[in-house]
């Protein structure tokens, strides 16, 4: 008979205990009903409610539920994704003006090197006129000033 009483007394004195330790969740639905549970809701903010007490904490108010936690991690990524693909556009169009930087240079060099200059068109060669080195050269130094310096903030 003592056994049964201890054993009796014990179940009685734990199961309470259990009972207050485990967590209850309130939420409200998208029709205003208040909801409570021992499991977080999907897709809803639930608050933790102290069942001693029967206050709510508002860390587990603020807490994300697993669907917005998803979706800023997804968000987090599209963004990270078109950052590395601006940077590469940007580093394409460094080294583009890198490139007409070089090569307008180079046509620079080689006008003032020559007195006389050879082009070709329509399958025939001729010479440029001092007219037409003059504007060549122009536009040399126009490509070299917009490539060669810092490169002007985009708009």
């Amino acid at each position: 008979m003592n056994r049964k009483t201890l054993t009796l007394t014990l179940l009685l004195a734990v199961v309470p205990g259990v009972a207050m330790s485990a967590s209850v969740y309130k939420w409200t639905d998208e029709n205003g009903v208040t909801h409570f549970g021992d499991r977080q809701p999907m897709g809803a903010k639930a608050e933790t409610i102290n069942v001693r007490s029967g206050t709510s904490s508002e860390a587990a108010g603020n807490r994300q539920s697993p669907q917005e936690r998803l979706q800023d991690m997804q968000n987090r990524q599209a963004d990270a994704e078109e950052k590395r693909q601006e940077t590469a556009v940007e580093e394409a169009r460094r080294k583009q003006r890198e490139a007409n930087c070089a090569t307008a240079q180079s046509n620079l060099d080689v006008i003032d090197r020559n007195a006389r200059i050879r082009v070709e068109e329509n399958g025939e060669q001729r010479y440029l006129s001092e007219a037409e080195i003059a504007e060549k050269r122009a536009e040399f130094v126009r490509i070299a000033e917009e490539n060669c310096g810092p490169e002007a903030p985009q708009q």
